[in-house]
């Protein structure tokens, strides 16, 4: 699964509230960001898909991936390519049947290989690895290892992303350590010019590849 990789830009109902929120993405977008995901726990089903539906456009023009999270119905209505899913916001199988065979499912996996382990034998097509700094987001979630991440992203056929309080200054180590991916929220959607800041994640996962290709298994030559 080669589509991810890179930036994966992560929307928020603060930051990216309703007024800017187009913007702020197609800004993102602009500065580099291969995929981004659609985060909105709070409003009402109305508003996500009417907000869902712009955000699906918008990745179209831009040619990137328009991801929800945690709503596979959501997804399957505004053609997105995949879902992203928590450890308790429903099976892989249900969403699959729902979304079809081509469809995107990466599952949260927080610092914990085994999970990752159990999400990729279940049929997952990434995994997300965090958090690996204080994230303003999820401030009470579990910390995760560059050990763990590296762990993963060693036994896995698929991609890895990692997330958590990942800024510019600190985004190198989780690439070197294999990750296919770096899912931002506030240190992308806070800066003051957006675009200019995924631009600098844009050069910074440039400059830390060539990663390792998400579609290898451990032990094959690449």
């Amino acid at each position: 699964m080669t589509e991810i990789r890179g930036l994966y830009a992560i929307t928020d109902p603060v930051l990216t509230p309703e007024n800017r929120m187009a913007d702020a993405c197609e800004a993102a977008l602009r500065g580099g960001a291969h995929l981004l995901q659609y985060r909105d726990k709070d409003a009402s089903p109305a508003l996500r898909r009417q907000r869902a539906t712009t955000l699906a456009e918008l990745c179209r023009r831009h040619g990137a991936l328009f991801l929800v999270n945690d709503d596979p119905e959501l997804a399957c209505e505004v053609g997105a390519a995949g879902v992203h899913m928590g450890q308790r916001d429903g099976a892989i199988a249900a969403a699959r049947k729902l979304l079809g065979p081509d469809a995107l499912i990466g599952i949260s996996c927080h610092g914990e290989p085994a999970l990752a382990r159990q999400a990729a034998d279940a049929g997952a097509d990434y995994v997300a690895m965090g958090r690996f700094h204080p994230s303003r987001t999820k401030p009470h979630a579990p910390p995760a290892s560059l050990e763990a991440l590296e762990e993963t992203c060693r036994e896995l056929s698929i991609p890895v992303v990692a997330i958590g309080g990942i800024n510019p200054d600190n985004a190198g180590p989780l690439l070197r350590a294999g990750a296919s991916a770096i899912a931002v929220i506030h240190g992308l959607f806070a800066a003051g010019d957006i675009e200019a800041r995924a631009r600098e994640f844009t050069r910074i996962i440039e400059s830390e590849g060539p990663l390792r290709p998400p579609d290898s298994r451990p032990g094959e030559a690449t």
